[in-house]
């Protein structure tokens, strides 16, 4: 199994429980229920802990998920050191010719 394979299992795992993390909250702005009258009192008594943890948790997850994408762009050739060829120092620059003239674009008239 390559690294670039692990790293690819790992960003699902994570991508599965920052949606499960961000399923569970409760909107902070109480959304249309709040508009039509819904929700008035429900977040009387609510747990503060439970929502801070679950905001810590969400940026925990998303600030993962950035750090193993950005690591996973390391191993995307399946951990080869290819280069590009415009970052080759030993590859020769393609010099145009100047036998043709470029072409021009038509001429319009108004």
């Amino acid at each position: 199994m390559s690294t670039f394979t692990i790293f690819l299992i790992l960003i699902m795992i994570v991508a599965f429980l920052l949606v499960i993390v961000i399923m569970v909250q409760n909107p902070k702005g109480g959304g249309l229920s709040s508009s039509f009258g819904g929700g008035g009192g429900a977040q009387i008594g609510g747990v503060q802990k439970t929502s801070d943890f679950l905001d810590k948790s969400t940026w925990t997850l998303a600030t993962i998920m950035l750090a193993l994408i950005l690591f996973s762009n390391v191993f995307i050739m399946g951990g080869n050191s290819l280069q590009s060829k415009t970052f080759d120092p030993n590859s020769v620059p393609a010099v145009p010719t100047t036998d043709t003239p470029a072409p021009t674009a038509p001429e319009t008239t108004n």
